[in-house]
């Protein structure tokens, strides 16, 4: 049984062939799927398909990209749903500084990073944390603001020296497509030297599509070349890696 834990089937290049999506993961063992938001719209299919399909859960939030103009109205509404059943997880919020280069983006970031880091916390909720060139900042807003309920690091981008300060948060290491690239010297590091009891896997899907596939639209069933990959890197058993790391997913988001 294998969970991804980061997917976004409420995305227009997927939710259209949903159906066609689940079957075909289910095929090579997936049978839970973490839908995550990134605004108010997406955040909400996300529930609308949790409770559509027993193997779906929500994940909702507003990604660091998407924070600007968030009225308190829309913010309040779209969190009103946090104690949905279906919904196990804040997310993804966190800090893109990528796209956001200006400080006084990157303060509206932080703040309301903050602010979502505090509604799960209120709320029981671990969260899903996107970092994107952001990695020290990120790392320190989650030290003052710790999230007590956990989380997960999406699609890891720090060192392997990092790890360690992570998982001390209380926080899992999420590994995707991104592990299996040719040229993927650091995360296969980072694979190589985190416990598997703190990793997750996930797709990340419609996007980055592990290799071969890459350039194509990534889909829940390629999470099984993701975990090919850590079971080269590992030299251990693929069906100890499949085990531990959905007891570890199942033992976060409480499913």
């Amino acid at each position: 049984m294998i969970f991804d834990t980061h997917c976004h089937l409420n995305d227009e290049q997927l939710y259209p062939r949903i159906d066609e999506i689940i079957a075909d993961a289910e095929k090579v063992g997936v049978n839970k799927f973490l839908v995550v938001g990134w605004d108010y719209n997406s955040s909400l299919l996300a529930i609308e398909l949790a409770n559509k399909y027993p193997q779906i859960y929500a994940a909702i939030g507003y990604h660091p990209c998407n924070v600007f103009n968030v009225t308190s109205l829309e913010f309040n509404e779209l969190m009103s749903h946090i104690n949905d059943p279906k919904v196990v997880a804040v997310g993804e919020i966190g800090l893109d500084y990528h796209w956001n280069k200006e400080e006084s983006e990157r303060k509206i970031q932080k703040d309301f990073f903050i602010k979502q880091i505090e509604i799960a916390n209120q709320n029981k909720k671990p969260i899903t944390i996107h970092n994107r060139e952001a990695f020290e900042d990120c790392l320190q807003i989650l030290k003052q603001h710790r999230p007590i309920f956990g989380g997960v690091m999406h699609c890891y981008s720090g060192s392997v020296e990092s790890v360690q300060s992570v998982i001390d948060l209380g926080l899992l290491i999420g590994l995707g497509g991104t592990l299996t690239f040719t040229n993927a010297k650091k995360p296969k590091e980072v694979c190589e030297n985190t416990p598997l009891n703190k990793i997750v896997v996930e797709t990340d899907s419609p996007y980055l599509s592990p290799h071969p596939l890459r350039g194509t639209v990534n889909e829940p069933k390629n999470i099984v070349l993701v975990i090919d990959e850590i079971t080269n890197i590992k030299k251990i058993s693929k069906k100890h890696i499949i085990d531990v790391i959905y007891e570890t997913s199942c033992k976060m988001f409480h499913v």
